[in-house]
This record gives structure tokens, C-alpha cells and sequence, in this order.
């Protein structure tokens, strides 16, 4: 793909997105597919309840036209397979809360096992069809090849964990999709660096297909991403770090993930050894939210040291 036709293919991502809103969010309203808030969340939270979940068909939609059109390019078809795979189970999770009316969704057991199952698949096919190998950059030492034993489970390790963290971080207007808005122009730019120009499109188209979505997510969100959104974009972030051999820099420019996983085991850890709580609630953003941070607030600065950590990942990376 050439300069120009990233561009175009970028803002044909961002327009499909933002027609889809506005034809998506009423279905879903008529369907009264509204978010239930859980008790244990903010209280603050409870006058979003209503709000219609699944929004994440918006970016999902709008990121599986414009790739098959524009790019259809096997690695690239390859990563949207599985994270449309992770999507799937999202679905079914967001299925069970809204439609069942199980407000929990799937069981931790049954939402890790299929998880677990989709990241074996990856990496079966990938490394069989060549997509990747076992190697993987180290800031500053280069690219360095693992012996298969340890790959796989670290593998396994940083698809689970990574979507899973991810989906943690959709608990505030906006702040997972501004996140990974960030995360995967940082994937684009450094695709391109290394002339994956396949790999380079579908991450804008990605990229541009949240900032539609976040037309109608930012605060006050007139709709949520749900698992549905949360855990395709999961997929997509750890997948495209694997294809990239990048799963270590996504520690790194996927920090905010990370900050909002270890709270949670931080807290629970804490609160079970000592029955005293480290922050005020958790994930973090809660937390900061109970301090008197605002939801715009949250999402700026979670941004903003996104695209610190994602600029100098760029420079120690490539």
C-alpha cells in the first residue's frame, strides 16, 4: 500500500464508523440492550444505567469492511480473524448479561477458557503459516529468537493478560478506546518503519474506526463498547504485537493496561492478606475518580502518558 492509500483507507475507517453510530445506537435502544451498572461499582455510575452496550459493533463493523475491501492481505486477515474471534466471545459474554439477564456474563473460568483457547489457536496457525516465528525485539539488545518451550506459554501469557487487562480498562467514558486510538498509531507508525505497509494500514484503519466510535463514546457516552468492544480490541492490540514480535514493548506502551490489571491485584491481594484495600476502589481509574478526578481528566492523562511511553518505545524498538 502506498502513502496516499493509507490515508484514504483511514478516513474511510473513521466515515464508516461515524455513519454506523447513528444507525447502531437506536437499534440497540429499541432492542434495550442498556447496560446494567453493578452495585459494587461507583455509585456516581448508576445514572448511566440504560446507557446501550455493544457499541463496539460501530469500530468492529466499520474495521472488517474497510480491511476486506481495501487490504485483504493474509497476515493482516489473519490478525482480524482472531481478534474478531475474541470479539465473538465479548459477544456471547455481552449476550448472557443483556439478553439473559446475568449481569456477571460468563464465569471467569469460562470466559479464561475460551480465551485460552483462541490464543493456542493463534499461535498454532501462526507459527505453522509463517505469519511469525519465535523471535521477539528486546529494547536495546534487537531482535532475539526464543526457544519454542518458552515462547508458547509466554505467548499465551501476554494474549490472555493483555486482553484481559484491556477489558478492565473500559470502565470509564472514552478510556479504552482513547487508549488504544494511541497504542495502535503507535503499531502503525512502527509497521511502517519496518515497511509492513499491509500492517501499517489495518492498524490506522483501527485507529480511525475508534476515533468514530469515540464521536459517540467520549464523556457523556451515549453508548458503551461492551465485551463485544473490549475484548476485540484486546485481541487486536496483543495480536498485532505478536505479528510485530513487540509483545515485550506492549508492557511498555500498553502501561495504562498494566496499571489497571495490577491494581486489581493489588487490591484483592491486599485486602485478603491484611483485609485493608490500597486504593479507594479499584480498577484504578475508579480510584482516581474517588479522589475527584473527573472522567475527561482520566482519560487525558492516561492518554497523554500513552503517547509518552509510546514515543520512546519507538526509539528504543526500531
Amino acid at each position: 500500500m502506498k502513502e496516499w492509500t493509507l490515508l484514504i483507507t483511514a478516513l474511510v475507517s473513521l466515515l464508516v464508523a461515524v455513519v454506523l453510530g447513528p444507525v447502531v445506537i437506536p437499534v440497540l435502544h429499541r432492542l434495550k440492550f442498556g447496560q446494567e451498572i453493578r452495585e459494587i461499582g461507583p455509585s456516581w455510575h448508576k445514572k448511566k444505567s440504560g446507557t446501550p452496550t455493544m457499541g463496539g459493533f460501530i469500530f468492529v463493523i466499520s474495521v472488517i469492511l474497510v480491511t476486506l475491501i481495501f487490504i485483504r492481505e493474509p497476515i493482516v486477515l489473519f490478525v482480524l480473524l482472531f481478534s474478531s474471534l475474541f470479539g465473538l466471545i465479548g459477544f456471547i459474554d455481552d449476550y448472557i448479561k443483556v439478553i439473559l439477564k446475568r449481569n456477571l456474563g460468563l464465569t471467569e473460568k469460562q470466559k479464561s477458557f475460551l480465551q485460552l483457547v483462541a490464543a493456542i489457536l493463534f499461535i498454532v496457525f501462526g507459527l505453522y503459516f509463517k505469519f511469525y516465528d519465535t523471535s521477539i525485539i528486546v529494547p536495546f539488545a534487537g531482535t532475539v529468537k526464543m526457544p519454542m518451550w518458552l515462547f508458547v506459554p509466554f505467548g499465551l501469557f501476554v494474549i490472555v493478560g493483555a486482553t484481559n487487562s484491556v477489558n478492565l480498562t473500559d470502565g470509564v467514558d472514552g478510556l479504552a478506546a482513547s487508549v488504544t486510538v494511541v497504542v495502535m498509531t503507535f503499531f502503525s507508525f512502527v509497521s511502517y518503519k519496518l515497511g509492513e505497509m499491509a500492517i501499517c494500514g489495518f492498524c490506522l484503519v483501527n485507529a480511525m474506526a475508534l476515533v468514530g466510535f469515540l464521536v459517540f463514546n467520549f464523556h457523556p457516552a451515549k453508548v458503551f463498547m461492551g465485551d463485544t468492544g473490549s475484548l476485540y480490541l484486546g485481541g487486536v492490540v496483543c495480536f498485532t504485537a505478536m505479528v510485530l514480535k513487540m509483545p515485550l514493548i506492549l508492557i511498555v506502551v500498553g502501561a495504562v493496561y498494566v496499571l489497571e490489571t495490577l491494581s486489581v491485584i493489588i487490591q484483592v491481594a491486599s485486602f485478603k492478606l491484611t483485609g485493608k484495600r490500597v486504593f479507594k476502589m479499584s480498577p484504578i481509574h475508579h480510584h482516581f475518580e474517588m479522589c475527584g478526578w473527573s472522567e475527561k481528566k482520566i482519560v487525558a492523562v492516561a492518554m497523554s502518558l500513552t503517547a509518552v511511553l509510546c514515543i520512546i518505545s519507538y526509539f528504543i524498538s526500531i
